[in-house]
């Protein structure tokens, strides 16, 4: 058996549950009925007896429930591309130390990595879901979540935390249910998305709507859809800052083979510049991985998510009035897709009311995505991991 390393939780095991069989369908917030529901989930650490010292992490839009840890032996020698998404700050002695904290982190629904979503099969016909199904939601995802604790018999948490997507989940969860987490911790997120960011998800959704072998959603399980590469092209561009970007490629031309390594793309040109290659790469990464109907409707599910309306009636403040949670608030400087001012909007918010809330706005070049990058190379980890470390020492 291969060595660990010594701050790692191991090989680890997707656990799966599933719930809301016939006639007991899960009643969605947008009025659909799904059944069963299946939720795929991991966990790190010991939940202690009285089960007080649970965290909920939630992913962020094309994440899973595979947080921390690795599948295999060889995933631990190298190359490591089975290393859990948050691995850097779950594990023992890490942000979210696995000697104290029993961590859960589950698939949301709609997903294509083991919770019930568009590729798995309607019971009603036999066949895939595809564009049949039902609509989710950012509120429909929490309150599956809730489920499993329930069935764990969970009924505190120490904190939720997520970026992104998962802030949402977090944000949700100090929402719809006050009086189960402790705390939460909301990075690199917003209470609703804007009109921005609601275009650049339609545009994505048409790249893969206008791909030919989309086939309305009913393409053959495997497919590898262009439209989806594109969509992932763009959103990445989001995730990114121009100052990150410009430091990593300015106007640097790539070798003119690099077609042949990453699929066609531009034919009718000799060269390509290093950003072109960089996002033609992320595309094909992508759609070898993920499953274009799941992008789709995760992508709409944020695009409904809107706690000024559901909960404040158009008022933030109103919302935030339910918050029973300390809240740890993170953004990062170049994050043009949630900024700093979205961040800060919700900590007014909390601070009218009176909440117990913390604002930490970390210093990067590298955009949205700065919560997610590797430890060896982006020193703002540190940061943000004894940010983690600090705020849970103080939860009672």
């Amino acid at each position: 058996m291969e060595k660990q390393p010594a701050d790692s939780v191991g090989i680890v095991k997707t656990q799966y549950f599933t719930f809301a069989e016939a006639p007991n369908e899960f009643i969605l917030e947008r009025g659909g009925r799904l059944g069963p529901v299946t939720l795929a989930y991991e966990t790190y650490g010991t939940l202690n007896k009285d089960k007080s010292n649970a965290i909920l992490v939630c992913h962020a839009l094309t994440g899973s429930a595979h947080a921390a840890g690795y599948f295999t032996d060889d995933d631990i020698k190298g190359p490591k591309k089975n290393t859990g998404w948050w691995d850097l700050m779950i594990g023992p002695g890490k942000a979210m130390d696995t000697n104290k904290y029993f961590i859960i982190c589950v698939n949301v629904i709609g997903s294509c990595y083991g919770s019930t979503g568009p590729n798995s099969i309607n019971p009603a016909t036999g066949k895939l879901y595809g564009m049949s199904f039902p609509e989710v939601t950012i509120p429909d995802m929490v309150k599956t979540q809730k489920i499993l604790l329930d069935y764990l018999g969970i009924n505190r948490l120490v904190t939720v935390i997520g970026g992104s997507m998962g802030g949402m989940q977090a944000l949700e969860w100090a929402l719809q249910f006050p009086d189960i987490p402790k705390s939460v911790i909301i990075i690199a997120a917003s209470a609703a998305l804007s009109a921005q960011e609601i275009a650049l998800d339609a545009v994505g959704r048409n790249a893969i709507k206008m791909d030919a072998e989309w086939k309305d959603g009913n393409y053959a399980p495997g497919t590898k859809l262009k439209g989806l590469a594109v969509a992932r092209m763009v959103g990445h561009i989001s995730y990114l800052s121009e100052e990150g970007m410009e430091k990593k490629f300015g106007r640097r031309l790539e070798d003119p083979a690099f077609a042949s390594r990453v699929g066609e793309f531009e034919k009718s040109f000799d060269n390509y510049f290093a950003v072109e290659g960089y996002l033609a790469h992320q595309g094909k990464k992508f759609v070898d991985r993920f499953d274009a109907n799941s992008y789709m409707y995760i992508t709409k599910a944020m695009d409904y998510f809107d706690v000024d309306l559901k909960y404040g009636g158009g008022s933030l403040t109103k919302a935030m009035k339910r918050v029973k949670a300390e809240v740890l608030m993170v953004s990062f400087s170049s994050d043009w897709l949630f900024s700093p001012e979205t961040a800060k909007e919700m900590v007014q918010a909390l601070t009218l009311n009176n909440k117990d809330v913390s604002y930490i706005e970390i210093e990067s070049i590298h955009g949205h995505d700065a919560f997610l990058l590797e430890k060896k190379t982006v020193a703002e980890n540190k940061i943000l991991g004894q940010a983690f470390k600090n705020f849970l020492a103080n939860i009672k």
